[in-house]
């Protein structure tokens, strides 16, 4: 009678790409230039629904027209002073509320003194839009140059503080306990651990304050201003130039979209390690 050998099975090493299986069940493979393919899109459909009269020329102007329109701002008028002008406020405007709400969020969010002295107020401004507070910085600031960059900087510095705040508090406290384990000191638990877990919320706030500091700018270019995208918009409301309206929201569109676009590829780059389906 002959014995048979039973041996145990050997496990075999799962080859499958991880890679391959998340794109397969996530969004899928990237599509390239797919950041442009909404705008050319929605360029599309407004060219052919002005050229079959479908988009009445009252209503909104047609793309031939704000391409002419385009060309005699920048020929006869002073478009690309006022395109410099309302990226001066802006970027100026931006850096500042950036810089404080991250500076905000990180006391706020290492410090249980520096939250209830923080949070609260910021919680408070968050629920009060800054456009109502402009007649009051008008009465201390006045009309001029520093009234637009602190409206911009204010309406920008709230979603930075919200979003980095909610990054260092979602951070897992298990990585505190294994620095305190190790001995690692405070400042280097801050800067190789909260910071580096901090920066995906940071990194989504600059996005809505990108978007926020131009909407900022939009408002505060029509109160008293002798340059900018929103002087221009001003004065072609006044002689019922549609065209130039139209230019001058174009303009506004492609920085903010250019800026958010920016912001995107440096989030992919920088969090790269990250495994998230987008990857």
């Amino acid at each position: 009678m002959t014995a048979t050998l039973h041996t145990a099975p050997v496990p075999v090493e799962d080859t499958t790409d991880r890679r391959v299986v998340r794109r397969r069940l996530g969004p899928g493979h990237r599509i390239p230039f797919a950041f442009w393919i909404g705008p050319f899109l929605a360029l599309a459909v407004w060219s052919i629904g002005s050229a079959t009269g479908v988009i009445k020329p009252a209503i909104l102007s047609a793309p031939w027209d704000v391409v002419i329109a385009f060309e005699d701002q920048r020929v006869n008028h002073d478009l690309l002073g006022n395109v410099l002008s309302s990226l001066e406020r802006s970027a100026i405007g931006l850096f500042l509320g950036v810089t404080t709400g991250a500076v905000l969020a990180v006391i706020s969010g290492l410090s249980r003194l520096g939250e209830s002295l923080i949070d609260g107020p910021i919680q408070i401004k968050r629920s009060v839009p800054t456009l109502a507070i402009i007649p009051l910085f008008i009465a201390w600031f006045g009309i001029g140059q520093e009234m637009k960059i602190i409206t911009i900087a204010l309406i920008s510095m709230v979603p930075i503080y919200i979003h980095t705040h909610n990054g260092l508090r979602g951070i897992d406290g298990k990585y505190a306990e294994l620095a305190e384990t190790i001995g690692i000191g405070r400042g280097e638990f801050i800067r190789h651990i909260v910071l580096p877990g901090a920066l995906p919320g940071f990194l989504l706030g600059m996005r809505f304050a990108v978007t926020s500091s131009l909407l900022g700018l939009v408002v505060v270019e029509q109160y008293n201003a002798i340059s900018g995208i929103g002087h221009m918009i001003t004065l072609a409301e006044q002689y019922g130039q549609t065209d130039v309206i139209v230019v001058g929201l174009v303009i506004y569109g492609i920085f903010g979209y250019c800026a958010d676009s920016a912001v995107r590829l440096t989030g992919r780059k920088v969090l790269a390690w990250r495994k998230t389906l987008e990857g």
